[in-house]
């Protein structure tokens, strides 16, 4: 019996090590073909496709004919990479979540955040058209063939890598899209706010161009303020955020008329804990079976 626990243990490193040095390769190359990867590897094309089966759930690749596309992080667009903290598989579960929120063939805008990117990672396969003003965004969707992506122009802010300003402002204005997905520094009972005035415009042309609007944040984010004001709680119609959220915000936002719901991450897996504070008041979504602090910050 402890023979066949440790053949099993040295089977899942070996298959753990192999898909680790095939994500580095892709990564790497941008494009590789099956057979250049089931020689690199010294294995068959069939347990090539299995492990490429693991890089698309994450995100960070894209089967086509003959080979698979590297839809990660680039090396040189690197934002979210020294940011992969604590927080991330709740962004990750608020991700999935907003995911199921879209219908293939919506017109949707994502702004910079990281927890809209892990949104993004999500979609790269599905029919849609997508606008953004986020150089990783745009790069993760860009190998995309079922995807119509529209980039807007304008100052790209090196630490956020966004575009923002009068130029990003006007091409939003003659927009229109179905669903906004927006990420926020901070939420107080007098609504959301960022830390990058330029940015806020930005947001406010987003949310104008929209007819839904829903902010993707972790409990973290609440019950902080930040430099300039986005807009009022009543004024988007979703907040998907994770189940630490204090349960005092469920009021708070059935009272603005905000639809909360929640995802649940490992840290955070209590089923039980999942609530809805009102019915779209927007329509077209129905509900789903998902399940204070001070101080400001940037977007995420």
């Amino acid at each position: 019996m402890i023979e066949i626990r440790r053949f099993a243990r040295d089977a899942l490193l070996s298959t753990n090590n192999r898909r680790e040095k095939l994500r580095d390769h892709i990564q790497a190359s941008g494009f590789a073909a099956l057979g250049e990867l089931a020689c690199l590897l010294d294995v068959s094309e069939s347990t090539i496709r299995r492990d490429l089966e693991s890089l698309e759930e994450a995100g960070e690749a894209r089967r086509t004919h003959g080979g698979v596309y590297w839809t990660g992080q680039s090396a040189t667009i690197s934002v979210f990479q020294s940011r992969q903290d604590d927080a991330w598989p709740r962004k990750q579960a608020i991700g999935q979540i907003a995911d199921t929120l879209i219908e293939d063939g919506d017109t949707i805008l994502l702004d910079g955040g990281s927890t809209v990117y892990e949104l993004a990672r999500r979609i790269v396969n599905r029919p849609l058209q997508v606008v953004t003003n986020s150089l990783p965004v745009a790069h993760l969707l860009s190998t995309s063939d079922s995807i119509d992506l529209i980039m807007v122009g304008g100052c790209v802010r090196g630490r956020t890598s966004v575009a923002i300003g009068p130029m990003a402002d006007t091409m939003l204005a003659g927009i229109n899209v179905s669903k906004t997905f927006l990420s926020v520094a901070g939420v107080t009972k007098r609504g959301f706010f960022n830390s990058d005035m330029m940015l806020v415009e930005s947001e406010k042309a987003m949310i104008a161009a929209a007819d839904q609007t829903i902010v993707l944040t972790d409990h973290t984010k609440f019950g902080k303020v930040s430099l300039s004001q986005i807009c009022g709680l009543q004024d988007v119609d979703r907040v998907v955020t994770d189940t630490g959220l204090d349960s005092k915000w469920n009021s708070v936002l059935e009272t603005a008329g905000v639809e909360l719901m929640l995802a649940s991450s490992a840290e955070h897996a209590d089923p039980n804990t999942s609530r809805k504070t009102s019915q779209n008041h927007s329509g077209g979504v129905p509900p789903l079976n998902h399940s204070p602090q001070s101080g400001s910050s940037i977007s995420s």
